[in-house]
């Protein structure tokens, strides 16, 4: 059964950062697609960053230059670290995965940035 487990939100000011981790099993890691979207209130989910297998990479216009997502396929894990994080980063990151045949989401965690 494939889990992902979100760990690393928290409350932070404007200007400062966080980063997120999340842990996966129960796939083989290394050959998926690995995401982070977000969802504000009232808003609908969005795409964050993407990681191939290979290690390219996508980015929101809004995020670039600000998000660095990374993968480790020796530990399972995909990260994604947030700097210079305005209010409107502010939101629920949930971790994805999308394999040959599934996708599959993580329970999210809450990121809140005060001005």
């Amino acid at each position: 059964q494939v889990q992902l487990v979100e760990s690393g939100g928290g409350l932070v000011q404007a200007g400062g950062s966080l980063r997120l981790s999340c842990a996966a099993s129960g796939s083989i890691f290394s050959r998926n697609v690995m995401a982070w979207y977000r969802q504000a209130p009232g808003k609908q989910r969005e795409l964050v960053a993407q990681i191939t297998p290979s290690g390219s990479t996508n980015y929101a216009d809004s995020v670039k230059g600000r998000f660095t997502i990374s993968r480790d396929n020796a530990k399972n894990t995909v990260g994604l670290q947030m700097n210079s994080l305005k209010p409107d980063d502010t939101a629920v990151y949930y971790c994805y995965m999308r394999t040959l045949v599934n996708s599959y989401w993580g329970q999210g965690t809450q990121v809140t940035v005060s001005s």
